[in-house]
């Protein structure tokens, strides 16, 4: 960027997230199912805010830092897809009715927001005053893109996350829902419910893929601010991204190539960074990923319009039945 932010555009930030919080709990604190067209809706709104922050911080701070913005939202908007197919795991392996889901996601999204403020500076720290944890960082990124590519199918087992187990093992539990709340007494015993124990999952699957991203946009920047609000505009529409493609996953089949082609080509960047090549220019990187992303979703819809059309032999039978 052209300069160091001041201390208000940093109070400005938090304020405008907070409202914006602020005003997505008012609206669902009736714990409704949230429909397709809402979903839709609400995704609009959350990319659109993402999108005219870019705008703005290109006309304050110039063209570098609006591209930079802008590659680093598309990063972790892209790798957030994946944690879609994560969420819906968890929902169904806990049979979480969907009046409820929202609210988890919710306070998900504010512990990612609070979990990635601290991996962003912490980050950023390390590679501005360590040159050699570039490497560390990118070898990281390689084989994370290499588990995602080839061993994309294991699946996930949320009663075998040790932080769900340490959970249920110090405070008591009670395995019911209990009307979409937290907590709930018993025996006049308070104890946690089982949508806290969901929430605690959503939030230990999230601090992994925290670790994937930021490490990811470090390659394009260390600018904290730039980092920061990139991430906090692209996560806070992951509930209504979950809610909007929860349903059309098994169209995007493809898309974790895409996505781990990502992490790979992240870690490369940063790992050449710290040599004689240098850093990647911004340009470069940017159409990397709309490239990557566009290729990757064309990929999926041919490969699922593929197979749902009937192979000439089953025709065949069709036709002589």
């Amino acid at each position: 960027m052209t300069g160091a932010v001041p201390g208000w555009a940093w109070i400005a930030l938090t304020v405008v997230i907070a409202a914006m919080l602020a005003v997505d709990l008012l609206l669902h604190r009736d714990n409704h199912v949230v429909g397709l067209r809402e979903a839709g809706l609400w995704s609009g709104i959350w990319i659109s805010a993402g999108l005219a922050f870019g705008v703005l911080l290109w006309w304050w701070q110039g063209s570098s830092a609006g591209t930079t913005y802008y590659a680093s939202y598309l990063i972790e908007k892209t790798l957030s897809i994946d944690n879609v197919f994560v969420f819906a795991l968890i929902f169904t392996y806990f049979a979480v009715p969907a009046s409820y889901q929202h609210k988890v996601l919710f306070w998900g999204v504010v512990g990612a927001l609070g979990f990635r403020l601290a991996f962003i500076f912490a980050g950023a720290e390390l590679l501005r005053t360590f040159f050699w944890t570039a490497y560390i960082f990118g070898a990281f990124l390689i084989y994370t893109g290499y588990q995602m590519a080839f061993r994309h199918d294991r699946k996930v087992q949320p009663e075998r996350n040790p932080v769900v187990r340490l959970i249920r093992w110090i405070l008591p539990t009670d395995a019911h829902y209990h009307d979409g709340r937290f907590l709930t007494r018993k025996n006049g015993k308070l104890r946690v419910t089982l949508l806290f124990v969901v929430l605690v999952s959503i939030e230990a699957s999230d601090l992994i893929f925290a670790v994937d991203s930021i490490a990811a946009i470090l390659a394009i920047t260390t600018d904290t601010f730039v980092l920061w609000s990139a991430n906090a505009f692209a996560i806070l529409g992951l509930r209504s991204l979950y809610f909007l493609l929860a349903g059309l996953l098994r169209r995007f089949k493809r898309l974790h190539y895409g996505l781990a082609l990502l992490l790979v080509f992240a870690g490369v960047k940063l790992i050449l960074a710290e040599t004689d090549v240098g850093k990647l220019p911004i340009p470069l990187t940017l159409g990397v990923i709309v490239a990557t992303i566009a290729g990757s979703i064309v990929w999926s819809l041919l490969a699922s319009r593929r197979s749902e059309e009937p192979s000439p032999r089953s025709a065949g039978r069709d036709g002589r039945r």
